[in-house]
């Protein structure tokens, strides 16, 4: 660390996730200072540096990795890199803040959940949906027993028309691991584990389709199609997940469907005592007092800071106070071994007992 107590920040990836963790850190500059930036297009994390002031332009992630004057990484590249550049940056003796997934499949979450164990550094999974006002207000009625027990909930996000970079590596299962359940899916499915209380998953049933992808329909604006590209994932799935203590979890999620649908994430909480709904943004409580159904909207404050912010903060919080992020490499694993499930449900028609152990 810099002699002004400063954590220093090496940035893998200039891509648009990386900008925005440049903007984010670099607003918190009171905390941290990025010294470093690498990219595998190079002019693209020189002209990153330029904007953010960032002093260092890396020719590698490796060469980032070794510096002396960087104490954490932050990993915003193809999901098929976390695994080696986490695990790379641990043994350097680096804290690692990687973006969602945590891994390409269960198996590397397994070896950056391993590694993580091993050091006495912090990783941390970047879902920000956990730092948005609204979930972040129904979490604490969860915690106050509001709700009651909740036993069941429901969660998803459907796009209609919303392929990514069509024939890029979001539509490579080699390279993403998956297509709308890894990519946006995974969001979902952390932030209604997180809002149940971590309930612990036991059993997947799950199916997934490709109707639109390998026709070249749905096809969003997010990337830049290749054409001369492949598409092998899926654009729509479909899960239950039940959990040890008996309630379960319903995912659904799309990048493109023929379906009345505002393209916002959803989540339903339904609980002895009360319920709660967040779909993009707003929320509400839901309970019953004298047999009459009573509604409690719940808003994000017109001043407030905003989810990347607070997750950059809680980054830097663990890292001085040497605590366990709230989203830590075991809830990656978590996600990823759920995910990886409702792959295999799919491919095999059954349901699907999950296996914790991670030797």
């Amino acid at each position: 660390m810099a002699s002004d107590n400063k954590i220093r920040i090496g940035i893998i990836g200039a891509g648009n996730i990386g900008r925005v963790h440049a903007a984010e850190f670099s607003n918190l500059a009171d905390q941290c200072e990025i010294t470093a930036i690498t990219d595998a297009y190079l002019p693209l994390a020189q002209e990153r540096a330029k904007e953010f002031g960032i002093t260092n332009v890396a020719v590698s992630p490796e060469e980032l990795i070794a510096r002396s004057d960087v104490d954490a990484v932050i990993v915003g590249v193809p999901n098929q890199f976390h695994a080696p550049l986490a695990i790379q940056a641990l043994a350097a003796g680096k804290h690692v803040l990687l973006e969602k997934p945590m891994g390409i499949n269960s198996d590397a979450a397994r070896q950056i959940l391993k590694a993580s164990q091993a050091s006495d550094k912090v990783v941390m999974v970047g879902h920000q949906m956990r730092w948005e006002s609204v979930p972040m207000q129904i979490k604490e009625q969860v915690e106050r027993g509001e709700l009651g027990k909740i036993y069941t909930a429901k969660t998803g996000w459907f796009r209609r028309k919303g392929i990514p970079g069509w024939g890029t590596w979001f539509t490579k299962m080699n390279e993403a691991g998956g297509g709308p359940l890894i990519d946006i899916g995974v969001h979902m499915l952390d932030l209604a584990l997180y809002l149940m209380g971590n309930p612990k998953p036991v059993s997947v049933y799950g199916a997934t389709y490709a109707e639109f992808g390998p026709k070249r329909k749905g096809i969003g604006t997010w990337g830049k199609p290749n054409w001369d590209g492949t598409y092998d994932v899926e654009d729509l799935a479909t899960a239950l997940i039940k959990m040890e203590d008996g309630s379960t979890l319903s995912l659904e999620v799309s990048w493109a469907v023929h379906m009345d649908t505002d393209n916002t994430p959803f989540v339903h909480l339904m609980g002895s005592e009360g319920g709660a709904s967040y779909r993009g943004g707003n929320g509400k409580l839901l309970t019953e007092k004298f047999d009459r159904p009573i509604e409690t909207a719940l808003t994000k404050a017109d001043n407030d800071e905003g989810e990347r912010r607070r997750l950059s903060r809680h980054f830097l919080e663990c890292i001085r106070d040497g605590k366990q992020p709230i989203t830590s490499a075991l809830t990656g694993y978590t996600n990823n071994l759920i995910l990886d499930a409702i792959y295999e449900s799919s491919r095999t028609g059954n349901e699907v007992k999950l296996n914790w152990d991670i030797k």
